[in-house]
């Protein structure tokens, strides 16, 4: 049956219109009696847009106009939402729902709030008056006198106010007499005012503001700094083309009032999951006149000159284990990190893991950068194999010109793992390939090179194996230079041989404390003997490093600690609390020495290694690797980190870089969360070898629920940089700055 009554519930299943208004002019004239004594007070139809459901202390129907009226706590439910109210009316011919008293709209997220509202229930658009609204795609807060949703994503509002702040009394609010609103577009605002609170900061004629959740073409925030003596004003204005889900791009028009006009495009593509890349290329006619000599370097600028850099990454995999990736990097001059040191675009995307599928720049572009390389490399990976072609180009910044820098285009190489010989108790592993190295002014030419090593692992009862190996190194190379030389080609034959002795101990304790279940500890000592014999060098080109005769016994000793832990879940992980290693090779050769007269002691014994890994907590981690001179006494090279962090967000990352007349330098980063809201930022760079602060930041982060803004001070050798960033929950982030070069600098 088409309509059925269930105690006070009658529901309509699927009857036409025309038919539907028979039936109830029908019920009506029959069951007036019985209506009046038992009103009705549920109701369920269909329209277009699906069922719709009408609750409410009494329901009345006006068969003639195919209106519904319904009083007294009216809930109208509808697919995806449900309107409250007092008191409403529902048209099932327009699918028109007018509400009056205590309107309360949910459609989807999204809230209307309101005296009273027209609202269709299929189209979902509607109007207010006096009403409010949440869209919960931006988290934006909404009122106006008059709200009119004109379409699924488009609002028109008069005398309007929008905010992202949660509450009755919000941080900040835009208003205006009209607002244009498109979710996942922009916002066009009249007589725009910005209030702090009650308070009126900032006042425009008109606005146009973002209010977008996915990608869309528009302009992006701009860049003002200032420098004195580097750039003077500089004013970057970029612009984002969202091409197609696949594509996109953004150009970069930045102007330099000392240097010129900069023009930059980035495009990024992913148009598979096996083909991805990034292209970035600007150039500038830079008109500034530089004399100055940093280092082996020197300039002498006095006319204007083009200067471009240009990136590009792309990878593509055709297939599992083969895979072709380019990293192309290269700027016009060896000063262009110097000039460009503060922002640049290869500061922006810098990410040292350089995993992330759009920011592959592992480099640090700064003035301290020493070389540039750029690498086209062809993978091709199986079982036990391993093939990679490369071709390779280095730019060396520290000189004058890039004329001697060996260059690698191409190098071929073919790696086979340890694997089994011929089903044999022996195990072999090798390496071979082929390099031509190239450059302008010095010796080039063609290497061949192979290295096949066999190992014949032994057990020596339950506890010790031995591997003994030997190996053969074998090059010949082909001189195509024009240089003056006796051997333009030749070859060479070193041999190697040599036994590893090795051992592991452990034992297993319970804790059952700390979150931690148990404990692993185990000892590692390896005695590794390397036998090299005195080989024929001469006339090698200067591409092809020597190989030493050797006779040497090596020790190493590693301690590790491993906790395993189980979570509530009963998951179990493990955690390397601590590793320790030991290293240090003893050359019997040099012991065996003969000391006459006027000579040097024997000095057997190498430097010892130390690496030290600890992270006994997830919050605490330190890493050391040393290197200790036994016949000086002293350490030559020393390099630790710690990092240290908390449940508050303090954190705290020291870092010191120690090498023996080269190297002494300090790396400090300091974060304190001083309230919920408040945190502070300290960052120390420091050159200890020569009494010079490369960097000291200090600044402040203050977050609110819909705001956050920045504030940094930089002091570099140079320049003191004042920069802030100040952002908006939904409506995106502004900022600028200053940059004060520091007297006595100059010539930049």
């Amino acid at each position: 049956m088409p309509f059925l009554k269930t105690g006070n519930r009658i529901v309509v299943e699927g009857v036409e219109v025309n038919r539907l208004k028979k039936v109830f002019c029908f019920l009506a004239i029959l069951f007036v009696p019985w209506m009046a004594a038992s009103p009705l007070r549920a109701f369920e139809t269909e329209f277009r847009g699906g069922p719709v459901t009408i609750e409410a202390d009494s329901i009345a129907y006006d068969g003639d106009e195919d209106v519904f009226h319904a009083a007294g706590k009216v809930l109208i439910t509808f697919s995806g939402g449900y309107l409250k109210t007092d008191a409403a009316t529902l048209n099932r011919t327009t699918n028109q729902a007018l509400a009056v008293g205590h309107v309360y709209v949910q459609s989807d997220q999204d809230i209307l709030e309101g005296e009273k509202v027209s609202f269709n229930i299929v189209s979902r658009t509607g109007m207010v008056d006096d009403g409010k609204m949440f869209i919960a795609q931006n988290h934006f807060y909404i009122k106006g006198e008059r709200i009119e949703k004109k379409s699924e994503a488009t609002y028109r509002l008069e005398n309007a106010t929008v905010t992202s702040c949660d509450g009755d009394a919000p941080d900040w609010r835009i208003a205006g007499s009209e607002l244009d609103l498109t979710v996942d577009g922009y916002g066009v605002l009249k007589n725009f005012r910005f209030l702090a609170r009650d308070l009126p900061l900032l006042y425009l004629p008109y606005l146009i503001f973002p209010a977008k959740t996915t990608r869309q073409s528009g302009l992006l925030f701009p860049m003002f700094t200032y420098s004195s003596d580097k750039n003077g004003l500089d004013i970057q204005v970029p612009f984002y083309w969202a091409i197609s889900e696949s594509a996109d791009a953004t150009f970069y028009q930045r102007y330099m009032s000392q240097r010129g006009f900069k023009e930059g495009v980035e495009f990024r593509y992913y148009p598979s999951a096996e083909t991805s890349g990034t292209l970035y290329a600007d150039f500038l006619n830079d008109h500034k006149n530089v004399k100055e000599t940093v280092g082996s370097i020197s300039r002498d600028w006095q006319e204007s000159r083009n200067r471009w850099s240009f990136y590009l990454n792309h990878e593509t995999t055709f297939s599992s284990g083969f895979s072709i990736r380019s990293d192309i990097r290269r700027v016009s001059d060896h000063w262009y990190f110097k000039d460009f040191s503060s922002s640049n675009y290869y500061l922006d995307n810098y990410s040292a893991s350089g995993t992330e599928l759009f920011r592959r720049i592992t480099f640090f572009g700064d003035e301290s950068l020493g070389s540039l390389d750029s690498t086209v490399r062809l993978t091709k990976d199986w079982s036990l194999y391993n093939l990679t072609a490369l071709a390779r180009y280095t730019d060396d910044l520290s000189l004058q010109t890039n004329d001697a820098t060996l260059q690698k285009y191409p190098e071929v190489i073919l790696t086979g793992f340890r694997q089994p010989l011929f089903g044999s108790p022996l195990q072999l592993e090798f390496t071979s390939g082929y390099n031509y190295f190239y450059r302008q002014t010095g010796q080039k030419g063609h290497l061949w090179d192979i290295s096949p090593t066999l190992y014949l692992p032994q057990k020596l009862g339950p506890y010790v194996q031995m591997v003994p190996q030997a190996g053969f190194r074998g090059n010949v190379w082909d001189r195509t230079d024009n240089l003056d030389s006796r051997d333009k080609y030749g070859d060479r034959e070193v041999f190697q041989t040599g036994a590893t002795l090795l051992t592991e101990v452990s034992r297993v304790f319970d804790v059952g404390a700390a979150g931690i279940d148990k404990i692993r500890h185990a000892i590692r000592p390896e005695l590794t003997y390397t036998y090299i014999p005195e080989a024929s060098q001469s006339y090698l080109p200067d591409y092809l490093s020597s190989i030493s005769a050797s006779n040497s016994l090596t020790y190493a000793l590693t301690n590790t600690i491993t906790s395993r832990t189980k979570g509530k879940d009963g998951k179990v992980s493990y955690r390397e609390m601590m590793r320790l290693k030991l290293a240090q090779t003893f050359d019997i050769q040099e012991s065996r020495r003969d000391v006459t007269s006027g000579t040097a002691d024997n000095r057997p014994f190498g430097a010892v290694t130390l690496e030290l890994d600890l992270s006994p907590i997830p919050s605490l981690s330190f890493a050391a690797r040393n290197i200790y001179s036994v016949n000086s006494g002293v350490w030559t090279q020393t390099n630790y980190d710690l990092a240290v962090s908390d449940n508050r967000g303090d954190s705290a990352i020291l870092g010191y870089r120690y090498t023996q007349n080269s190297v002494e330098e300090v790396n400090l980063t300091l974060k304190a969360a001083v309230t919920p809201s408040l945190d502070a930022l300290y960052i120390l760079r420091q050159n200890r070898l020569d009494n010079k602060t490369i960097e000291s930041t200090y600044g402040i982060k203050y977050r609110k629920q819909c705001w956050i803004f920045e504030f940094n001070i930089t002091d570099t050798s140079s320049d003191r940089a004042f920069m802030f960033y100040f952002s908006l929950l939904g409506l995106g982030r502004s900022g600028g700055g200053v940059s004060l070069s520091k007297t006595g600098q100059s010539g930049q």
